[in-house]
């Protein structure tokens, strides 16, 4: 019994190496579809493509609409984190508040902006994603 077990398990890991080193015949160096992928050119054509997904553009729509005019506006942010600075705009001197650059970004000051956009938008549970995703039918009940 133990003869034709280790006989026949000799002769399946015979047959799987031999079928594996003889599929390996090309480097891939040499193969074409690994050259398409790895060449040079298309890292560049990629990296330079100005298309943006969908997810992205919505991000970017939802920060420069709702997140930076909010987080902005609120005096806590405005006396930690930005400073003021004079802008000539039509033969005018105005004053604006910009963002520190001189400084790394730290945890905090997200924490700092968050807390600042959620005290300006509140959430409801009436219109939360929690209560819709509780009011769809569960498989099973």
């Amino acid at each position: 019994m133990k003869h034709t077990t280790i006989f026949k398990l000799s002769q399946f890991f015979i047959l799987i190496f031999t079928g594996c080193t003889s599929i390996a015949k090309v480097s891939p160096s040499q193969e074409t579809q690994f050259k398409e992928i790895t060449s040079s050119q298309n890292h560049t054509k990629i990296e330079k493509s100005d298309k943006k997904g969908y997810m992205q553009r919505a991000l970017d729509e939802w920060l420069e609409e709702e997140w930076t005019p909010t987080v902005e506006n609120d005096t806590v942010i405005q006396k930690k984190y930005m400073k003021k600075e004079k802008i000539k705009r039509e033969n005018k001197e105005v004053e604006v508040l910009v963002q520190k650059r001189d400084r790394d970004f730290t945890l905090q000051e997200y924490v700092d902006k968050a807390s600042a956009y959620l005290k300006a938008h509140p959430s409801d549970y009436e219109n939360s994603h929690v209560k819709k995703l509780e009011s769809l039918p569960v498989i099973g009940k």
